[in-house]
């Protein structure tokens, strides 16, 4: 799958924060330290965003400001992730270096005063960045404290417009291509007379229209991305010991980021996942997404958790995530008790084998000043440092009880990033009457959220990942695999989803899939192509819609909750050889159906003709997955209740329950169980409290 296998993490969850006591107004390490050390906090990570401290001007270094930081972690037990500064530069260098600004359009500079602002191609910033790697790394690298290393931070944020980086793509196209009828070809370059005749002709990215131009524009700036990643961490390498890891932190929306080729260069997986807290975390809500960096709902973080360990298909470690209340001045909305220690057990029932909180202390300057750390601006800890504490304290119980931990799977989601970019420049789906620039995630999100309330469990699969799996055994290890939103697809892609029915298993076919080809052309044959005559229905047109379309079933094979509807999307379903399951209650709409299914070649293929709201989503999967290890814990739960389950290496089986709601909730234990946190032996049968907003986590006996 991965050309190199994910590390296995140290022993022992690691619990801790992004420690910057260089933005402090005064010395405070040793009581930092200390109250670090008292809620548990065992890792701490440093030292990425100061490269003007490190060098405060040219050539001349300052590199010992750390080590009483180092030294005071190291001798509490807290272990220390280095970073390297290479994303915020100094003043000097911006100045007497100009050149090396990264251009969001052509011959525009990105003004200097936020982050990541370089191009980070340029061979001048490249010199400069590896020598203040080397000096930083080399200095500590030693250091008994330094577990590990992150390089530079949250990469992928910009799409460089700078002359040499076209350059570069264009030499790439060549390479690719051939020639330029090649291209001419590939690209369709004859509509609106864009043929060109030689390769200086081809136009600037700023004022492109082609879909295909534009996927390969942003594959491009993705490896850009992977080979400046991959450069940092071999420099590393040549100082880090044994045993220590080298990773970066991701934050998974960055445009210039392809997280599973970027991860290949990296020992683990690391990534930034904030989410919406308060109402956001109630199950019973359907609330908007405050933000496009941010998640809402349930099912969108378990997803967030899902798209971290897909990178490696290996456990991870969350670099950042919310601690008090994450956004701007404008955006205050602290977590309701018990909702730290919910999501800290959702990312690790999922595989993670980290938590680090952004950050130690709430800044009292800077655009993040009102980005909340554990310590309020007082510094005095509070609520929310006594919450991290007693996680603290609750993984510092389990030790190493879920060392080798998997999480469970009962269907495999298929991930296309190829897919999410061609969406952001094409997007299908509408929000509040303009494009909306997560269509791919909507689409994606809807079947996930159909596993959540059928109480199944998904695994995130990057398309090619499935296929270095293979159908016999893609098909042996998950019966169920859903492909909605895979919008660009190589032939080799489709023909893999066909071999996987051939092999037994049950393809789930949502909107969108198989449309376009690696160039990010409509396939000119029946849709869904390559997929029809398996699935015995097709589709001609396809609609948007402005509103929800309720949804019914037409056999008693298909079970659907009251409130199943349509949302956003809909195809025209044609039935040629297949069981119609569902259809769509509106005077044009319920000439189609909603949903078709057809068993062939020893498998089976189920079309879904719409983005499907909760209750028909849930009603799908419940129908397609039987239940799996969650579901052995105490049968059947509802929301607001979640269960999540994963394998220790012993054969024991743990789980994860979640009450995403104010109102007390109960489950009766079908087996007997311990209480992960206090050995406590539960029997069979005994009925476990679940108070709002509340975890517990239990090991099979």
């Amino acid at each position: 799958m991965n050309s190199a296998l994910p590390v296995q993490p140290r022993s022992g969850l690691l619990f801790g924060v992004a420690y910057y006591p260089e933005y402090h107004l005064t010395d405070r390490v040793e009581t930092d330290l200390d109250l670090m050390h008292q809620a548990g906090i065992n890792v701490i990570r440093v030292g990425e965003s100061v490269w003007s401290t490190w060098e405060p001007r040219d050539g001349e270094f300052d590199l010992d400001w750390l080590a009483p930081v180092l030294d005071g972690a190291h001798r509490r037990g807290i272990q220390v992730i280095l970073g390297t500064p290479t994303y915020a530069v100094p003043p000097w260098l911006q100045v007497a270096h100009p050149e090396i600004a990264a251009e969001r359009r052509t011959g525009e500079a990105i003004p200097w005063g936020g982050r990541q602002e370089i191009d980070f191609t340029h061979p001048d910033f490249r010199r400069y960045a590896e020598r203040v790697i080397r000096a930083v790394v080399g200095r500590y690298a030693g250091h008994p404290a330094v577990i590990g290393f992150q390089v530079d931070n949250e990469p992928g944020l910009e799409l460089f417009h700078n002359d040499h980086v076209f350059e570069e793509f264009v030499s790439r196209l060549r390479s690719r291509h051939g020639t330029v009828d090649s291209l001419n070809r590939d690209w369709g370059l004859t509509y609106w007379s864009h043929r060109i005749t030689e390769w200086s002709q081809l136009w600037r990215p700023d004022g492109n229209s082609f879909p295909h131009y534009d996927l390969a524009w942003r594959r491009f700036q993705s490896d850009l991305t992977t080979e400046f990643i991959t450069w940092q961490a071999d420099l590393v390498r040549e100082y880090s010991r044994p045993g220590q890891f080298v990773t970066t932190c991701l934050q998974y929306g960055r445009p210039a980021l392809d997280d599973e080729r970027v991860s290949r260069a990296l020992d683990i997986t690391a990534g930034n996942p904030y989410y919406g807290m308060q109402d956001r975390l109630d199950a019973t809500l359907d609330l908007p997404q405050l933000s496009d960096w941010t998640t809402t709902g349930v099912p969108a973080l378990f997803r967030q958790a899902d798209r971290m360990y897909s990178s490696k298909q290996g456990r991870y470690l969350v670099t950042e995530t919310n601690a008090q209340s994450i956004g701007h001045s404008d955006t205050n909305f602290p977590p309701y008790p018990g909702q730290l220690k919910q999501a800290a057990y959702a990312f690790i029932s999922r595989g993670a084998a980290m938590i680090e909180y952004w950050h130690w202390h709430t800044l009292p300057y800077g655009i993040e000043t009102y980005w909340g750390g554990v310590l309020p601006h007082s510094l005095v800890p509070g609520r929310v440092y006594s919450e991290i504490a007693e996680i603290g304290g609750e993984l510092a119980r389990i030790g190493t009880t879920l060392d080798g931990f998997e999480p469970d799977a009962d269907i495999a989601v298929l991930w296309s990033n190829p897919s999410r970019n061609a969406m952001q420049f094409t997007p299908f789906l509408r929000a509040h009457g303009l494009p909306d620039f997560q269509s791919y995630e909507k689409i994606v999100d809807a079947f996930q959220r159909g596993a959540i309330e059928a109480g199944r469990q998904t695994r995130l699969l990057h398309l090619n990942q499935a296929t270095g799996i293979g159908a016999d055994a893609l098909a042996a290890r998950f019966p169920v695999l859903i492909a909605a939103g895979v919008y660009v697809t190589t032939d080799a892609e489709l023909a893999l989803l066909r071999d996987y029915v051939a092999a037994g298993g049950h393809l789930i076919v949502g909107p969108r899939t198989g449309y376009a080809d690696e160039e990010a052309r409509a396939r000119v044959e029946v849709s869904p192509p390559r997929l029809a005559d398996l699935a015995g229905s097709r589709y001609d047109e396809y609609s948007n819609l402005e509103q929800d379309v309720p949804v019914t079933s037409t056999t008693g094979e298909l079970h659907l909750p009251a409130g199943a509807v349509a949302r956003l999307w809909i195809d025209g379903l044609i039935a040629d050889d297949a069981e119609v399951l569902a259809r769509y209650v509106h005077p044009r709409f319920g000439d189609f159906p909603a949903v078709t299914s057809r068993a062939v070649d020893g498998g089976r293929v189920t079309v879904v003709g719409c983005v499907p709201g909760p209750a028909l989503a849930g009603g799908l999967v419940r129908w397609a997955a039987a239940a799996g290890h969650g579901h052995e814990l105490a049968g059947d739960t509802a929301e607001p209740v979640t269960v999540a389950s994963g394998a220790l290496p012993d054969g024991r089986r743990a789980w994860f329950v979640f009450n995403w709601g104010w109102e007390p909730q109960a489950i009766t234990l079908a087996v007997t169980v311990s209480d992960t946190v206090t050995g406590a032996v539960l029997q069979t049968g005994t009925e476990v409290s679940l108070t709002a907003w509340s975890t517990r986590t239990f090991l099979s006996q």
